[in-house]
């Protein structure tokens, strides 16, 4: 009885553990997928940064100059351009992103970012500025002091300096004032748009959203897109059918890729990865050079030269190549094991993995940024 106990013990074990799995690998419909014309809009804009401790453009910078000048004058003082220091001001790129469903009032971030020669916008408030989207039309305004996570001091001789000083951020600086026109709900279909697009993705979304609604409300269109008729009983509660559908979960099915960076020897590799019998040698050749000078000079009160005479050593040192024969349809972990038991480094993992898939034993999409 208790072998028996035991063993039902461990077949529970095991049925959670594979829930647990399958639920830990699952993503939710928002994490996929986003619906057509819900995205965020980019704003642009112009303007100056105030109030620098002597670390703003100089005066060689002309639009920084004809920048103040214009605001002194529509401020209502008329100054002389030819005696105007901008030491304290520098001249800025505001840019910033206006969220789906932003009303007027709202506040969003900003981001500034020098455009003159100026060294540090630490301490710095930036005025009043518009920014405009791609339509040219002006949506917010962004004005306040800007937060520099950065330092830079020095002097003549030497300079210390973290970050960039010459950038920052305004949280809640700009101010909507204008809304993107957009009704949400107006027709009765919804289209998703897969932020990657793969056939066995969009198919699994179709069909866990029908089986969770009990008809047939989606459609799979293509690899990118899946289609969704609002139901009669949520005509009135659009809102309220999408987000039920954006919190279905869904397994995503992923390519076999294998991406590889050669500045870094950083290497990523997907679950899916395979390959074919094929057989991995490795093996380094180091070539040592040490050049040292032999000096040779006369005793004291001797007549004589003193002779230096170049000496080079070169030294070739060539390891062991190692043999690993690697079987079809090894998986990823298997392939690790096998390419460290060689002693394989990661700028070597990147050569081996170059010549597998140039040999077309390689069952996944190498990318080598």
């Amino acid at each position: 009885m208790k072998h028996f106990t035991h063993k039902m013990i461990i077949v529970l074990l095991l049925l959670c553990g594979t829930v647990f799995l399958s639920t830990a690998e699952a993503s939710r419909i928002k994490e996929l997928a986003q619906i057509e014309g819900v995205r965020s809009n980019q704003l642009i804009g112009y303007g100056l940064v105030v109030g620098l401790n002597g670390t703003g453009d100089s005066s060689s910078t002309q639009f920084t100059v004809q920048s103040l000048v214009s605001m002194m004058e529509r401020l209502g003082v008329t100054v002389d351009p030819d005696t105007v220091k901008v030491d304290n001001v520098a001249a800025v790129v505001v840019t910033a992103e206006l969220p789906a469903f932003a009303r007027a009032g709202n506040t969003i971030d900003v981001s500034v970012s020098s455009v003159g020669d100026a060294e540090n916008l630490a301490g710095g408030t930036l005025l009043m500025t518009p920014l405009k989207g791609a339509d040219g039309k002006y949506y917010a305004v962004a004005q306040g002091s800007m937060v520099v996570g950065s330092l830079a001091f020095g002097g003549k001789a030497a300079k210390v300096q973290k970050n960039h000083p010459t950038s920052g951020r305004i949280p809640d600086g700009a101010l909507v004032e204008r809304e993107v026109p957009f009704v949400f709900g107006e027709h009765n279909q919804l289209n998703y748009r897969l932020k990657d697009s793969d056939f066995t993705t969009v198919s699994r979304m179709s069909q866990a959203v029908n089986a969770h609604f009990g008809s047939q409300v989606a459609q799979a269109l293509d690899a990118g897109q899946m289609q969704v008729t609002i139901p009669k009983t949520y005509q009135d509660q659009v809102v309220a059918f999408v987000s039920e559908l954006e919190r279905l979960e869904v397994t995503p099915d992923t390519l076999a890729r294998i991406v590889v960076n050669e500045k870094t020897g950083t290497i990523v590799m997907g679950e899916g990865v395979r390959i074919s019998t094929v057989a991995v040698s490795h093996g380094n050749l180091n070539l040592v050079i040490s050049e040292r000078t032999n000096v040779s000079q006369p005793n004291a009160f001797a007549e004589g030269e003193t002779v230096a005479t170049p000496e080079t050593d070169i030294g070739v040192v060539e390891e062991a190549g190692n043999l690993v024969v690697l079987n079809q349809g090894v998986s990823i972990g298997d392939v690790a094991t096998a390419l460290n038991a060689i002693g394989a480094t990661p700028r070597d993992l990147i050569a081996i993995f170059q010549a597998i898939k140039a040999a077309g034993a390689l069952y996944a999409d190498l990318v080598v940024l």
